[in-house]
C-alpha cells in the first residue's frame, strides 16, 4: 500500500472497523464528541502516506470545546494553545534560538512537511478522557504502525511519555529512528527529561543525513 486511501480501503470491512463506526454513529448522535467527526482523520488527510517523515503521537483528543482537530496537541488558530504545547514550543524556541508564536497552536505547518500528528485513539466525549479508549480503536492504530514499520522510507519516531514509549516494541524498521523524551506535559515535563532533551534537532539531523529535507519546527 503507498497510500491512506489504499490503507482505508484495505481495512473497511474488518471487523473492528464495522464496530468502531456503529460505535461512533451512537455517540456523536447521543453526545457531544470531539473533535467534528469529519475531522477525526485530519492527520491523514494533511500528511501523506508517502511523505511521512517524523511521528508524534499523542494519547486521546482534547476533550474541551472547539480544541481537537483530529492532529495530536494541534489546536485551531485563536484558541488558546494547551500547556504541553506551550512546553513543545519551548524546547523548539530553545533548540533553535527561535521566537516562537505561542498563541497560535495550529499545527497543520508540521503536518504539511511530514510529521504525522497521531492520536492513539482519535475521538472523545466533551470533558471525558479516555471515553472513547477502546479495543476497536487500538485495533486500528495497531494496523497504522504496521503500516508505517513496512515502509523503507527514513522516519523518526517521536515517544514523549510513558504510554508512548510502550510503543518500542512495535517499532524494529532499522530504516526508522526512534526518539525518547518525558511527555511535555507541566507534570512530566517540571520533573525532568523534557526540556533541553534536543529532539527536534535530533530528529533534523537524522533527516538531514539520509538526504531529506528538515522540517521547519518554528511557527513563525
Amino acid at each position: 500500500m503507498n497510500t491512506w486511501k489504499e490503507f482505508f480501503t484495505s481495512i473497511k470491512d474488518k471487523d473492528y472497523a464495522k464496530s468502531l463506526n456503529a460505535f461512533l454513529n451512537e455517540e456523536y448522535t447521543k453526545y457531544t464528541c470531539y473533535p467534528p467527526r469529519e475531522l477525526m482523520f485530519n492527520a491523514f488527510n494533511h500528511t501523506k502516506l508517502e511523505d511521512v517523515k517524523v511521528v508524534i503521537f499523542g494519547q486521546d483528543p482534547y476533550h474541551e470545546p472547539n480544541q481537537a482537530m483530529g492532529m495530536s496537541f494541534s489546536v485551531p488558530k485563536g484558541i488558546e494553545p494547551p500547556p504541553s504545547l506551550i512546553n513543545i514550543f519551548k524546547e523548539i524556541s530553545d533548540e533553535y534560538s527561535c521566537e516562537m508564536d505561542y498563541k497560535n497552536g495550529d499545527l497543520t505547518y508540521l503536518a504539511n512537511q511530514g510529521v504525522l500528528l497521531l492520536n492513539s485513539v482519535l475521538s472523545v466525549r466533551a470533558h471525558q478522557p479516555l471515553s472513547h479508549n477502546i479495543k476497536e480503536y487500538n485495533l486500528f492504530f495497531m494496523d497504522v504502525l504496521a503500516l508505517l514499520e513496512s515502509r523503507d522510507q527514513p522516519i523518526v519516531y517521536l515517544l514523549w511519555g510513558g504510554n508512548a514509549k510502550k510503543l518500542k516494541i512495535y517499532l524494529n524498521n532499522s530504516n526508522h529512528l526512534i526518539l525518547e523524551a518525558a511527555h511535555p506535559s507541566p507534570l512530566a515535563a517540571n520533573r525532568g527529561g523534557w526540556f533541553k532533551n534536543g529532539c527536534f534537532k535530533k530528529a533534523n539531523e537524522y533527516l538531514r543525513s539520509n538526504g531529506l529535507t528538515e522540517i521547519k519546527w518554528q511557527n513563525k
